[in-house]
């Protein structure tokens, strides 16, 4: 594995642990409960699924990874907007994973339209 998929699996676990320590300030009644619990689920998602994605055994598997990393880490990163604009929370380490949320997504988007146009082309 290149220097740069394990950069990114430490910055995906990082998002990760962050969000999970951020969630401790949300409220625990509703809206924030669920919140707390999709916002969990999605940014994990992002750190497990990248790392199996690091694991795969063929190229549709790891085209599939990536679809689900980047997929998740869009949804992580609308709920930390929904976060925000329903004012459950108000810090800085918010408006620093939105912003993270947001560059994970462009990452992993981007990182699946490459895998996506490589098995399009045709070997040589």
């Amino acid at each position: 594995m290149g220097q740069q998929a394990e950069q990114l699996k430490r910055r995906t676990m990082q998002f990760a642990l962050d969000v999970c320590s951020l969630i401790q300030d949300l409220p625990s009644g509703e809206p924030g409960a669920t919140a707390k619990y999709q916002l969990t689920r999605a940014s994990t998602s992002v750190a497990f699924n990248h790392r199996a994605s690091c694991r795969a055994r063929s190229h549709a598997e790891f085209t599939a990874k990536m679809g689900t990393v980047a997929e998740e880490s869009d949804e992580a990163q609308g709920w930390l907007d929904f976060i925000e604009a329903a004012g459950l929370l108000h810090s800085a380490e918010l408006t620093r994973l939105m912003e993270e949320a947001k560059q994970l997504t462009a990452i992993m988007s981007a990182s699946l339209g490459t895998t996506r146009n490589n098995r399009r082309r045709p070997e040589p």
